[in-house]
C-alpha cells in the first residue's frame, strides 16, 4: 500500500489541472510539437513527459525490484479518478495456484448488471496490481453499468510464465461459473486488460476459446502486448522519452520469462498463434506513440483476417498506459469508456438475438 507524500498530492494536483488546461495554452508552454509517423503528441502529454522523464522513477528497471513497484503504484495514484460506485469489494479469486486478490465493482446495486468485465492490470507481467487499475475499473463500472472484476494475479520474477497467466484463465473460468450459477450466462462475460492484462486477456480467450461452459463474450485489449518474438518498427521510433522504453520491455521479459518460457511461445506472443478463428469479438486500442503500437495493430488486423468481429482504435496523440490516467485526463476517461460501451453493445446484441 502506498504511503503519499505531500509532494505527491501536490503534483497529483498538479497532473489534474494539467489535463484541464486548454490544447492552446499548453502549446504557447511546449513550444514546438512533437511529431513522429505523422502523429503529434497531445498537449498536456507533452508537459507531462517532461516532469515524468526527469523524475527517479523514469528508468525503473534499474531499481530494486521493491521500488519499482512501488513506482508504479505511486504512478498509478498520481493519475487517477475517485469516481463514485456503489460497490467496490475485496475478494479472493480461487485459482489452481491459490488464491489471487480481486476486487469487485459496481456502479449501483438496484438493478441487475448487463454483464461482467473481468479485468487484467498492465505492468510487464511484473509490476502492478487490483490498486494501479483502479481508475480504469472505476471508470469502466460507472460508465456501463457492468460489474468489473480485478483480478491480482502473481507477478514474476518470483512467479513467471506461465504461472500469473494460469491464474488469469482460472480467474475467467471461476467468474463465468459463478455467473451461471446466479442466473447468469457465459455470454454476458468478457475480458479486458491493459499492456500485460491486454496479452493475458488474449490469451485467455484463445485458451478458453472451446470451453464447454462458454467462451469470453467479448476482449478488450488496451495496449496490448502480442509478440515477444520481436521488436516492430515502432520501438525504433519511441524507444526511449515516450513512458514505456524499449529497455523496460527487456528488463519485463526477462523476469517473466526466467522459468523457462519461450518468447515465440503462443502463449506469451499471441501474434504468433496459428488459428486466430472463433475468437470472441476484440476491441484494440493502441497509442501512436507506444513502443507497443505496431503489435498491436498487427494482431488487430490477423484477428479481422479470421474472421473476429474486431473494432481498432489508434489513440495518435497519446502515450503507452494513458489508460489508467482516468483521473487528470479527460481523453484517458473517454478512451475507457468507448471500449466500455462497445463491450456493453456486444452484449446487448446478444441478449437480443437469445430473445428472438
Amino acid at each position: 500500500m502506498i504511503r503519499p507524500r505531500p509532494q505527491d498530492h501536490l503534483l497529483r494536483w498538479g497532473a489534474r489541472a494539467l489535463g484541464s488546461m486548454p490544447p492552446a495554452v499548453l502549446r504557447s508552454v511546449n513550444g514546438s510539437p512533437v511529431v513522429i509517423d505523422g502523429n503529434t503528441l497531445h498537449p498536456a502529454v507533452q508537459t507531462s513527459l517532461r516532469v515524468m522523464n526527469d523524475s527517479p522513477g523514469a528508468h525503473f528497471e534499474r531499481l530494486p525490484l521493491d521500488e519499482a513497484r512501488g513506482h508504479i503504484e505511486l504512478e498509478a495514484w498520481t493519475f487517477a479518478g475517485t469516481t463514485r460506485l456503489a460497490q467496490r469489494e475485496d475478494i479472493t479469486i480461487p485459482t489452481r495456484g491459490g488464491g489471487v486478490p480481486g476486487r469487485v465493482y459496481r456502479a449501483r446495486l438496484d438493478r441487475p448488471s448487463p454483464g461482467t468485465i473481468v479485468y487484467f492490470h498492465g505492468g510487464g507481467w511484473v509490476l502492478g496490481s487490483v490498486d494501479s487499475a483502479d481508475a480504469t475499473c472505476r471508470t469502466l463500472a460507472k460508465s456501463t453499468g457492468m460489474t468489473v472484476v480485478s483480478v491480482g494475479y502473481r507477478l514474476a520474477p518470483e512467479n513467471p510464465f506461465p504461472e500469473g497467466l494460469e491464474d488469469c484463465i482460472d480467474a475467467f473460468r471461476w467468474v463465468r461459473d459463478t455467473a451461471a450459477r446466479h442466473g447468469g450466462t457465459a455470454a454476458t462475460v468478457g475480458v479486458g486488460g491493459e499492456s500485460a492484462g491486454g496479452n493475458v486477456a488474449a490469451v485467455t480467450s484463445i485458451v478458453t476459446r472451446d470451453d464447454d461452459e462458454g467462451a469470453p463474450a467479448f476482449q478488450i485489449l488496451f495496449c496490448p502486448v502480442t509478440d515477444l518474438s520481436r521488436k516492430h518498427r515502432s520501438y525504433e521510433l519511441f524507444a526511449d522519452g515516450f513512458f514505456l522504453t524499449e529497455a523496460q520491455m527487456d528488463w519485463y521479459a526477462a523476469h517473466y520469462l526466467r522459468g523457462g518460457g519461450r518468447a515465440d511461445d503462443p502463449l506469451v506472443s499471441p501474434l504468433l498463434a496459428e488459428d486466430l478463428g472463433g475468437l470472441a469479438p476484440a476491441y484494440v486500442a493502441v497509442s501512436g506513440f507506444d513502443v507497443l503500437r505496431d503489435e498491436g495493430i498487427a494482431y488487430a488486423q490477423r484477428l479481422e483476417e479470421a474472421g473476429v468481429d474486431t473494432t481498432l482504435v489508434n489513440h495518435t496523440g497519446q502515450i503507452h498506459g494513458f489508460f489508467n490516467a482516468c483521473g487528470a485526463l479527460k481523453d484517458a476517461r473517454d478512451a475507457v469508456s468507448a471500449a466500455g460501451t462497445w463491450a456493453l453493445s456486444r452484449v446487448s446484441a446478444h441478449a437480443e438475438g437469445a430473445r428472438r
